[in-house]
């Protein structure tokens, strides 16, 4: 288990601080934090007496040792497996759009590049860039100019951007636009360098851009064949 991964950590937003801390001691030293809410049914809620809890997600890049370290952490030191503690997860990464974006989002963390995402073959790609706040459109016109279609916004708040000074030449704010793309896997790479070279490092938005495989779709068949008609479901 040696690639790149996308980790996701859900936790109650009371305790967000801590889980960070937890991160950073065990050199996850860069990540990006939302908010959420969790679904809960209120009938459960009110039978145990229990507030309505509000959710932080807590996003990072990081490689297969380190995440069985902080998965260790997680279990042994945050208690994360008691129920209602939280979750953590891991989605492989296909790439990332540069060198030096990839020695900014693993700061820390031993890599050798050439490793390749366990998901290959998929027929489509999740296209993830993380810009400043406020230049969303800019960084949706770059994607469509690749072949893109449409893009989800969630906003964030960065943690470690200091270090940008140091591995990408500039400096990034802490307030972040997080921009979710699905594209065919034969246009990920043409979206991918429409981004950075429109709404990357070098320009006002300061994207960073990454991809995950996506395995199964639903609501897209159309987009491959635009003059295509819905098939009959098979019996």
């Amino acid at each position: 288990m040696n690639g790149l991964y996308w980790m996701v950590l859900i936790v109650d937003r009371r305790n967000a601080g801590r889980f960070l801390d937890c991160l950073e001691k065990n050199r996850v030293s860069l990540s990006l934090q939302t908010a959420a809410q969790g679904t809960a049914a209120s009938e459960l809620l009110d039978y145990f007496g229990l507030e309505k809890r509000e959710k932080a997600v807590l996003l990072a890049v990081v490689t297969g040792p380190v995440w069985q370290q902080v998965r260790r952490a997680l279990q042994h030191q945050m208690m994360i497996d008691v129920p209602g503690t939280g979750i953590a997860f891991i989605i492989p990464l296909s790439s990332i759009g540069g060198k030096r974006q990839l020695a900014f989002l693993t700061a820390g963390q031993d890599y050798t590049t050439g490793e390749e995402s366990a998901l290959k073959n998929t027929k489509y790609e999740l296209v993830v860039a993380v810009a400043n706040q406020g230049y969303t459109e800019l960084v949706m016109e770059a994607a469509r100019k690749g072949g893109a279609g449409g893009g989800t916004v969630i906003h964030a708040k960065g943690t470690g951007m200091e270090q940008a000074q140091h591995f990408l030449g500039v400096s990034l704010v802490s307030e972040k636009e997080m921009i979710l793309i699905v594209v065919r896997t034969a246009a990920k790479n043409q979206v991918m360098r429409a981004i950075m070279d429109d709404a990357g490092l070098e320009t006002k938005a300061g994207a960073l851009v990454f991809s995950l495989p996506v395995t199964q779709t639903a609501g897209l068949r159309l987009t491959d064949h635009p003059d295509s008609q819905p098939a009959a479901d098979a019996e």
